[in-house]
């Protein structure tokens, strides 16, 4: 049997048929820089805080949910009382975006959709503080983000399936695209 399949190199022949198939078929792989893959619904990229369009402010009251949520503890997050309005106010917030592990929770908890994990998957840094984005950073990250879209954006975790409106907090209730 050894000798038959050496003698008439059926190995190499079968080899260079699925060359030949392969050859004439159309490729799998995309020329990158000029075309993109479509981003798949629910696609988990980069950081950005959403920007009140009424206010010109982001949306984030200081509620602490996405730190405390988050299993990776990359979100820092530091608030203080106004003293005319009562209120907290978020001073500073910081994603730490090397060790986050995309899971989408901060988004999940919010009360008031301020945080979004948007569907930008280009963004390199050559240094660790590149990746390190603070608050200006996230509202920069929300106004390059929100140009792209040709519709109103609404993000599948302001309303999360398979739990009742009733159960929702009032501004995931009301959440409409931005």
């Amino acid at each position: 049997m050894g000798v038959f399949k050496t003698l008439f190199l059926t190995e190499i022949a079968k080899g260079l048929a699925l060359t030949l198939r392969k050859l004439f078929s159309p490729p799998v792989t995309v020329q990158y820089p000029e075309e993109r893959k479509p981003v798949a619904p629910g696609f988990r990229g980069r950081h950005a805080l959403v920007r009140d369009p009424e206010t010109g402010k982001d949306r984030c009251i200081g509620c602490l949910r996405c730190a405390k949520v988050c299993p990776s503890r990359c979100i820092y997050i530091e608030t203080e009382r106004d003293p005319e309005t009562k209120r907290k106010v978020v001073t500073k917030y910081e994603i730490e975006a090397l060790r986050c592990v995309y899971c989408g929770y901060c988004e999940e908890v919010c009360p008031v959709n301020a945080i979004v994990l948007t569907e930008f998957y280009e963004y390199i840094g050559y240094s660790r503080e590149e990746l390190y984005f603070d608050k200006e950073r996230l509202l920069k990250n929300w106004d390059e983000f929100i140009i792209t879209q040709k519709r109103p954006y609404f993000n599948p975790y302001w309303k999360p399936r398979g739990v009742p409106e009733k159960m929702l907090p009032a501004p995931k209730r009301k959440a409409e695209g931005v």
